[in-house]
């Protein structure tokens, strides 16, 4: 995590004092649990939520000493607790706490990752509706080939992050698992009942099979998601980006009174945002294969998944929340050209109808071969010479033999291609 691409809230969930709150409140709900199935007395649970304290710097001292961060923080803890605090963290183990505490992490971040989709979407609509008979050439390979909608092009980004809002709320359900279970998952020193309550009192459910850990498909899963709607993002910045070259000039950033574009050409209007969108898309899923790689651990458990996650929780939530934000910020102030999308569309003297004339002359008795041929040919003229593809098809003796230019001419009718514009908003947006 770095300043520049980090927001505080999202921050906040990694930072040591929510890390430490959240072992001193696992540890402070089992000791209750404990207390009721009479394992330990009440009055040591009543004394962990009453004197339980911690100070950062005093367990990175203890740390320095253990190298193992949750008897630092236990010994810190029973520095405040006194006496009593002998029967913290009775039959429990270190991945009890982490494990647990990394779930509730994740999911916390999921909530806010789920509130950044939700602006987003909202953005996108506004805009695909401003925009939904605005219209502009489609391409494909880069090239142009009918036309579409602007409002067209936002809706599909729409669907997309909107499937991405769906997996990420499945990847928070699947992540939000607790475990208390104790060496190797047994239970053999702790009540299942315990891992029960401290599951309900922080909104996880206990983990089936924990062995040690938590199964790290549940993790793999999670990072997966991550990955996914970081390649939205970048699929929308991508086409952004394209719009905004000088040759297209259909849409660009917005550009700040008295921001510059370039050190050395004052003239210039670059797409910075969308660029830097597409380099954090790819911190994000750079968390991906990493987490597919700690499925595998040794037996019951072991720790190489340790330390990717501690870099990877942050980085790629941090990365995500910044970028989603970003990303909504560039769609509501988006500048869009619609004389320039025009202008485009007019650009091939009207090639990009050339489909419909080749299904009209196959109806009116051409052979689909013969029917290309003269279409191609009559379109590859105008490609290298200029002109009206209307009037090159007019003067082709094979065409007029089949079609009038009066019957040619409704076919280069733009509306043609949006009449079910209605139809496909419905199914993105609803009624």
């Amino acid at each position: 995590m770095i300043p520049r691409y980090t927001r505080p809230e999202m921050a906040r969930i990694w930072e040591p004092e929510n890390r430490f709150r959240i072992w001193f409140e696992i540890e402070a709900h089992a000791c209750d649990a404990q207390a009721q199935l009479g394992v330990i007395p009440k009055e040591a649970a009543e004394a962990v939520w009453a004197r339980g304290k911690w100070e950062i710097d005093r367990i990175d001292e203890i740390e320095r000493e253990t190298r193992h961060d949750v008897i630092a923080f236990l010994t810190n803890l029973a520095e405040h607790v006194g006496p009593e605090a002998r029967f913290v963290h009775q039959g429990m183990t270190s991945s009890d706490v982490l494990d647990t505490c990394l779930a509730v992490q994740m999911t916390q971040a999921a909530d806010l990752l789920l509130a950044d989709l939700d602006g987003l979407l909202a953005a996108i609509k506004r805009r695909a509706v401003e925009h939904k008979n605005t219209v502009t050439i489609g391409r494909s390979h880069g090239i142009h080939a009918e036309p579409t909608t602007f409002g067209l092009k936002l809706a599909g980004h729409h669907a997309a992050f909107q499937r991405a809002r769906e997996r990420l709320v499945a990847a928070r359900k699947d992540i939000a698992t607790c475990a208390i279970s104790g060496a190797v998952g047994t239970y053999a020193n702790i009540d299942p009942r315990v891992e029960e309550y401290v599951a309900e009192k922080l909104g996880l459910v206990p983990e089936p099979v924990s062995t040690q850990v938590i199964p790290r498909d549940r993790h793999a899963f999670y990072f997966s998601v991550l990955g996914v709607i970081a390649s939205s993002i970048e699929n929308l910045a991508t086409e952004i980006r394209h719009l905004q070259r000088t040759e297209v000039r259909e849409a660009e950033e917005y550009f700040h009174p008295g921001q510059k574009g370039s050190s050395a050409m004052p003239h210039k209007r670059n797409p910075v945002l969308t660029e830097n969108l597409t380099g954090l898309a790819r911190i994000v899923r750079a968390a991906v294969v990493p987490a597919l790689e700690n499925v595998a651990l040794w037996h019951e458990r072991d720790i190489s998944h340790s330390s990717v996650e501690r870099m990877f929780g942050p980085d790629a939530t941090v990365t995500l929340d910044f970028a989603l934000a970003r990303l909504t910020s560039v769609v509501e102030k988006l500048v869009v050209y619609p004389e320039r999308m025009q202008k485009n569309l007019d650009d091939l003297g009207g090639l990009v109808f050339s489909q419909r004339v080749l299904l009209a002359l196959t109806q009116a008795g051409m052979s689909r071969e013969d029917a290309y041929k003269a279409v191609q040919r009559n379109a590859m003229d105008v490609w290298l010479n200029g002109g009206s593809f209307l009037d090159n098809l007019s003067n082709d003796a094979d065409v007029a033999r089949h079609i009038s230019r009066d019957r040619l001419e409704p076919m280069f009718d733009m509306s043609y291609h949006t009449k079910h514009v209605d139809t496909v908003f419905k199914r993105v947006f609803g009624e």
